[in-house]
């Protein structure tokens, strides 16, 4: 980048930073006195072409641990813009305290031609050893600010396991005073009322809608600038956070522990506790969506293999429902594959198998509660699901042969001496033997040229025609039974087109298909 002819004038930016804003409101503030030591260092320097730019480069009440600082980006970007040659501070620290940024901004420095001066530290940038020694500083300054952090820490959970607070947003029901909390009654009489209610109602979202029909609010803060926040209608996240706050037991808390605080309780042990008993359950209700508008009728109880939760879910294709469900993710084993079941599919063989346990009682004559009350846990694996009882023996849960396959573009359960599927034609391979008699008639009747002819009239492939040949001299029975869905429950469209050494003899064909 091209800068100014006059090598021997050097524009200096003079540069000050204060972590906190205390004293900033004084005539003569910390930054003041920055900027005049820097000036005068400036100015000693007239015989080398220095000359102080008037823009002010300030960060009043930032920290060094970062570049996220206004007068530090806007000096940056003058650097880039070849409008400053040296950056003068009073110390190194002031302009950064952390030895990554340190080396960004030198950086940035030496890729436009400026360097910088610490009018109280003196080393030279250009040389090894002046790198080095800046290096160190610069990594001492940076060792200061993390022990600073870990002393205010430290102090922060000591004082909290002795009850104090030590600020923060103030819960409604108290006002701060002395720098604890204290009870104010009429805000503390709404908040055992919130308490109450959720008991009463059971739901968060009926909670919402009642105090918002009430107009009972937040609570109102006046901030230092006198601005006034709060006083706004509850949101259901609010009210989770309020319900859960164990402030309102006279607590203090501090990374998930909990400690007696030295300020009043405003609602009951009692009340709490119920109120944290009726929010985990709510929570897992939800989870297992018992309460959904199409309650799945075995959730909460449905596991995998691997020791995974399955969950009710659904997808909609052309206004069709379709519920299943599907393993939770586990954190801690991502590579898992997720398994999926149709819940039909499950839901029909528990209650085929409970029909059976209760002797003449047949499925129909259970009912939904019938059924979750004696259901404890369903298991399903890749080749068996086990049902565990409620009142038998753990190690004797009802085993059913049961394997999970692709059918369809979906995922089914195929039961061994079952007859479900009879009434269900697999739509795919239905076709597919349909493709297979329509590419024969082609052939037989002379409406193409030739091979290439007729697969172009199907709009296939010459080698796929050949497949397609190959299907339509199937053995009529084993047509009929594809057509009425009676085929074995592991043959599909991908399996039957792969097959490229279908045999002429019918018997044969049965045997390799799997209808013998």
């Amino acid at each position: 980048m091209s800068r100014k002819s006059d090598r021997s004038v050097r524009r200096c930016a003079i540069y000050t930073r204060k972590s906190t804003e205390e004293g900033l409101q004084q005539a003569f503030n910390s930054l003041d006195a920055q900027r005049e030591a820097c000036a005068a260092y400036i100015l000693s320097q007239t015989h080398e072409g220095w000359v102080a730019l008037p823009d002010l480069y300030d960060d009043g009440g930032f920290s060094g641990g970062n570049m996220a600082r206004p007068g530090l980006t806007q000096l940056i970007a003058d650097v880039q813009g070849g409008k400053v040659d040296v950056i003068v501070v009073y110390k190194v620290d002031r302009l950064t305290r952390s030895l990554a940024d340190f080396a960004k901004i030198v950086e940035i420095l030496d890729g436009h031609g400026a360097s910088f001066v610490s009018v109280t530290q003196a080393f030279n940038t250009t040389s090894s050893i002046g790198r080095l020694t800046l290096n160190v500083l610069l990594s001492f300054a940076q060792f200061e600010r993390e022990v600073t952090g870990e002393r205010i820490r430290d102090k922060i959970a000591a004082s909290k396991a002795r009850g104090m607070w030590m600020g923060g947003v103030v819960p409604l029901g108290y006002e701060v005073k002395d720098r604890k909390l204290i009870p104010l009654p009429e805000e503390a009489e709404r908040v055992c009322h919130i308490f109450n209610r959720y008991l009463a109602l059971g739901s968060v979202y009926a909670l919402q809608a009642e105090l918002a029909e009430q107009d009972i609010r937040t609570k109102t803060r006046i901030g230092r600038d006198g601005k006034i926040t709060g006083n706004a209608q509850f949101s259901r996240g609010a009210l989770y956070q309020m319900l859960r706050n164990r402030i309102y037991l006279g607590e203090i808390t501090h990374r998930g522990a909990s400690y007696p605080g030295d300020h009043d309780a405003i609602v009951e042990r009692s009340i709490f506790e119920q109120v944290g008993a009726l929010l985990d359950a709510n929570r897992v209700d939800n989870a297992d969506a018992v309460h959904a508008e199409h309650p799945s009728l075995l959730a909460g109880k449905v596991w995998d293999g691997e020791g995974r939760r399955m969950l009710p879910n659904h997808a909609s294709k052309r206004g069709v429902r379709y519920r299943y469900y599907v393993s939770a993710k586990d954190k801690e084993r991502l590579k898992l594959s997720v398994r999926r079941v149709p819940a039909g599919e499950i839901e029909g063989l528990v209650m085929r198998q409970l029909a059976k346990e209760a002797g003449p009682v047949t499925d129909a004559g259970l009912s939904r509660q019938d059924i979750r009350s004696m259901v404890d846990r369903v298991v399903v694996h890749q080749d068996r699901v086990e049902i565990q009882l409620v009142d038998a023996e753990p190690s004797t849960p009802i085993i059913v042969p049961a394997s999970l396959i692709s059918r369809s573009g979906e995922r089914r359960l195929s039961i061994p001496s079952e007859t479900d599927w009879h009434s269900r034609p697999d739509a795919a391979l239905v076709k597919l033997i349909v493709r297979a008699f329509q590419a024969r008639q082609l052939i037989e009747t002379a409406d193409a040229n030739s091979i290439a002819d007729a697969a172009a009239k199907l709009g296939v492939s010459g080698a796929y025609l050949g497949v397609l040949l190959r299907l339509s001299y199937l053995a009529p029975d084993i047509v009929a039974a594809i057509l009425d869905g009676r085929q074995p429950a592991t043959l599909n469209r991908q399996r039957l087109a792969r097959v490229t050494t279908l045999p002429l003899d019918w018997q044969e064909q049965r045997a390799l298909l799997g209808f013998n």
